[in-house]
């Protein structure tokens, strides 16, 4: 992290008048031997334009993404590899941003990540986020198995590091043995947020179900961590599987105001038994500009049907409400 003075912050905002780009920044203050200091966040060069803030998940892909650690794989369709997906994103549908799955790399070996990131870069894309699964909780009684979960945050982190994305989504697996619990879970992101700080990587926090990862719980811990490095990372529409419709978009409208760099673009979630719930894009999207979000904006696909066809759907909505 670099101090960044007065002079040199109106100068990158003049610079990014005239380039069409938004400088942003997350600050805090540490109190480190009695004595304060501004803690420098992020610094990120948000893009205006709509179609230049849009990015699509790998993850409603994961029928045909080939890798070692793609459970998901479905071997009756033609496959191909995370990188060639993420290379088709700009001919397949004109955005420049990927996210892709941790689960989706090949391998996280430095040559390979390398490799991934030239490819990308010359076909004109840029990762925008990588969503982490871990299997070990940041509550869980045993204080080895948080160790672990911290562990493989840092993974990624490095991982982010080495391929060009500015973040990664890590989850918070449900513990067998305990309750989701803010003090303990923010003890462990504290770290993990110290350590992205160390390689310029944002940590974000995901509504990604409804009981270690509800919206509000999140807000919490958020509130109670307080680094500039942390954030929420609101989905559209994760927070509807409960049904209930109020719920989704108060939970939505507590993530955003917590956001940085990257939310959740959906209009439908498919849940138990098949059953598909809904959420009004434009409602959604008047959440997110009255929040001041400049971030970036991931198309992922949940509804039923093709992949494509979706993604397409959801691409031609996010430039309609965020032109």
């Amino acid at each position: 992290m670099k101090k960044i003075t007065r002079r040199d912050l109106l100068r990158q905002s003049m610079v990014a008048a005239g380039t069409g780009i938004i400088c942003t920044s997350a600050r805090a203050v540490e109190v480190l031997d009695g004595a304060t200091r501004t803690v420098v966040g992020p610094e990120l060069n948000f893009p205006v334009l709509a179609r230049e803030r849009l990015a699509v998940a790998s993850y409603p892909f994961r029928a045909v993404i080939d890798s070692p650690t793609n459970e998901d794989r479905d071997k009756t369709q033609p496959g191909m590899s995370l990188k060639d997906f993420a290379t088709r994103v700009k001919t397949d549908f004109n955005v420049p941003g990927v996210e892709p799955l941790s689960a989706h790399f090949s391998s996280t070996e430095h040559r390979y990540l390398h490799e991934f990131r030239e490819s990308i870069e010359k076909a004109g894309v840029h990762v925008v986020d990588i969503p982490v699964d871990n299997s070990s909780s940041y509550y869980d009684a045993n204080p080895e198995t948080r160790k672990k979960a911290v562990e493989n945050g840092k993974k990624w982190i490095d991982v982010a590091a080495v391929v060009g994305s500015p973040s990664v989504r890590t989850s918070i697996a449900q513990a067998e043995n305990a309750k989701p619990d803010v003090t303990v879970v923010a003890e462990q992101l504290k770290q993990l947020a110290d350590y992205g700080a160390s390689k310029n990587v944002v940590v974000n926090l995901e509504n990604d179900n409804l009981i270690s990862e509800d919206a509000f719980f999140l807000v919490k811990v958020l509130e109670k961590v307080k680094h500039p490095y942390l954030h929420a990372l609101p989905d559209f529409c994760n927070s509807m599987g409960a049904g209930n419709e109020k719920f989704n978009y108060d939970a939505v409208s507590a993530l955003f105001p917590l956001a940085y760099n990257i939310c959740h673009v959906k209009d439908s979630e498919v849940g138990d038994g098949g059953k598909v719930f809904r959420v009004n894009l434009q409602r959604t999207f008047g959440i997110l500009k009255a929040s001041g979000y400049r971030g970036y904006c991931s198309m992922e696909w949940e509804g039923q049907g093709d992949s494509y066809a979706g993604t397409r759907f959801l691409i031609q909505a996010a430039l309609e409400n965020l032109g």
